[in-house]
């Protein structure tokens, strides 16, 4: 493969893959029902709006779930395999790429989160409680307290330390280990 293929390549994967974690951040805060109003939500929602709008009149949301969003993230994930492919001259059937894109949007889900807990806590670690507000700390909580609430019932404060993100840590990866093998 030559260099302006590996260009093609690099900027093909660095493009999709930062546009995909956007839309995939646009689901997930929707979801959870994240402020808007945070400077974070803003930058998301002003990046993704513009394709969401046109699809959101044809695909309309099932409860929380905006499907919109769903639908561009499986439509970007195909084009990034697709462009990635027709890069390397290969052309794979539709089937395979589809379950290859399903598999990689969980995948990106997973570390998604297992990124928002570990800034989360290093955050936790520099800025303590009431040292002033940070647009990342609030759509951090806000994208990780589905998450952590639950564990926090069960996992028991040690001290005045919190396991709970090391909990969820340890089973994100398995959730990992598991989409990779179930979905290879």
């Amino acid at each position: 493969m030559g260099a302006g293929a590996q260009i093609g390549l690099f900027l093909v994967n660095a493009v999709f893959s930062f546009y995909i974690i956007v839309v995939l951040l646009r689901f997930l805060l929707a979801l959870v029902r994240a402020n808007f109003y945070n400077p974070i939500s803003q930058f998301v929602v002003t990046l993704t709006n513009p394709p969401l709008k046109l699809l959101r009149r044809i695909i309309p949301s099932v409860g929380r779930i905006d499907s919109a969003s769903v639908v561009l993230l499986i439509a970007l994930q195909i084009a990034e395999i697709y462009l990635t492919a027709w890069l390397q001259g290969i052309t794979p059937p539709l089937l395979p790429v589809l379950l290859i894109a399903l598999r990689e949007l969980l995948v990106l889900l997973v570390y998604v989160y297992i990124g928002a807990i570990i800034v989360q806590a290093l955050l936790s670690w520099v800025s303590p409680m009431g040292g002033g507000y940070n647009p990342v700390a609030g759509v951090l909580d806000s994208l990780t307290a589905p998450l952590l609430a639950p564990l926090r019932r069960v996992v028991p404060l040690i001290g005045m330390i919190d396991l709970t993100p090391l909990v969820a840590l340890l089973l994100l990866n398995v959730a990992l280990i598991l989409v990779r093998n179930i979905l290879g």
